[in-house]
């Protein structure tokens, strides 16, 4: 497993007069952080970041239609299709037509996708893990309400849909 990542006060900083320990820099870093630790514990079981979230709305939804399944994860259809090409090719997942619209395809996990339930659980406790060490439990729960303000205020800026679903990583 991977070292926790160095504070890096340079990374976010666009001029010498920005202050590393602004909202926007701390946020900048911390979302990096999380990309990079999350990344690289997907890459030990063979994952492509958001991968994970397909293979988790298969399994907590059901197959599903290859729209649907974007629109759950609020991703566009051409993230979505590269996503299953993926997925598809690792034999992770499988697409056939639907029966009555054979414009449609219903996406279904494999026994091979869903052997990785456990190790995805793993990744997602440890991400947990490693985002909260050092805070209590209080403090993890006052953090996740900010964040999700944070979160819908910029959906909204970014044209979220605003019942887009959190995913926890």
């Amino acid at each position: 497993m991977m070292e926790p990542l160095v504070h890096d006060t340079t990374a976010c900083s666009v001029s010498r007069e920005e202050d590393p320990d602004s909202l926007s820099c701390l946020m900048a870093a911390a979302s990096r952080g999380h990309r990079v630790l999350h990344a690289a514990l997907l890459a030990e079981i063979g994952l492509y970041p958001g991968q994970d979230r397909v293979l988790i709305a298969l399994w907590e939804n059901g197959p599903q239609f290859q729209n649907k399944l974007a629109a759950i994860l609020g991703i566009d259809m051409s993230t979505m299709t590269k996503s299953l090409q993926r997925l598809e090719r690792g034999g992770l997942v499988g697409r056939s037509p639907c029966p009555t619209n054979r414009r449609l395809s219903i996406v279904s996990t494999t026994p091979k996708g869903d052997a990785l339930r456990p190790e995805v659980r793993r990744i997602a406790d440890e991400v947990q893990r490693r985002l909260t060490h050092g805070l209590t439990p209080e403090q993890v729960e006052t953090l996740c309400s900010l964040l999700a303000v944070v979160r819908n205020n910029t959906c909204r800026e970014a044209m979220c849909p605003p019942d887009a679903p959190a995913v926890a990583h």
